[in-house]
């Protein structure tokens, strides 16, 4: 754990130090030019899946709402660095209605990430720092914290205000686990200062109680989760 917090805060710091500093020249391995930057506020909300024990279908979903708030950081060409929190809710019904079950979790992850974009884009560069990629296809890969609170219940529906909850498994909610988001999407141009960036992820976790069924469920499968967002990211400085 001490490790993962390591990389986590010099991930989540690192874009904010080195945007403090003024602009150096570098290069890359065809010698041309580049400045790091710049870096890049962004916002947005889209909608959030389950998967796990209790199902893995799409049908079973109750489907929630997600929100996400980030910066991204330029390293060099290709490649950019950030964090995000994203704030979640999931739920769904069991794929055996045998045993009645469903759920709903509020969550929320902060995870630190690497992104990479295939595609040149000419602002990178010292010379063309002016000209601008239109599409920006790029993947992505993070590790974070996951903070997660599941309510089972008996039934086939959302809750409602009268749902009556089950005893949890585990005593300790909200509870922690260790968030691998990984995913892609595109980031389109709209001004110098803004894009728009459609993206989908998946969340591999270390616990199987994101949905609070585990001993009443499949004990040896990990729970996980997908997000489909649409974000506004916002230049910040020159």
């Amino acid at each position: 754990m001490r490790i993962t917090n390591l990389l986590l805060g010099a991930a989540l710091l690192a874009p904010l130090a080195a945007s403090a500093q003024a602009p150096r020249r570098h290069f890359d391995a065809q010698g041309r030019a580049y400045f790091r930057g710049p870096l890049r506020l962004s916002v947005g909300g889209g909608i959030a899946l389950y998967n796990g024990d209790l199902t893995a279908n799409l049908g079973d979903n109750f489907i929630g709402p997600a929100g996400q708030l980030g910066l991204v950081y330029t390293w060099r060409p290709h490649w950019s660095v950030g964090g995000e929190a994203t704030a979640f809710q999931i739920g769904a019904r069991d794929q055996l209605p045998e045993r009645n079950l469903a759920f709903r979790g509020r969550n929320l992850a902060v995870a630190a990430f690497v992104r990479y974009e295939p595609l040149r884009d000419p602002s990178w560069y010292a010379g063309t720092r002016n000209r601008f990629a239109r599409v920006k296809p790029f993947l992505k890969a993070g590790v974070g914290y996951l903070l997660y609170n599941p309510k089972a219940y008996n039934g086939t529906e959302r809750p409602t205000n009268s749902t009556t909850y089950l005893s949890p498994e585990r005593p300790d909610y909200t509870a922690t686990g260790i968030t691998v988001p990984v995913g892609g999407g595109l980031s389109f141009f709209l001004t110098r200062r803004f894009w728009l960036t459609a993206e989908g992820a998946y969340g591999f976790t270390t616990t199987d109680h994101l949905d609070d069924v585990s001993q009443r469920g499949n004990p040896d499968r990990n729970d996980g989760y997908g997000t489909v967002t649409l974000k506004l990211e916002y230049q910040l400085g020159k």
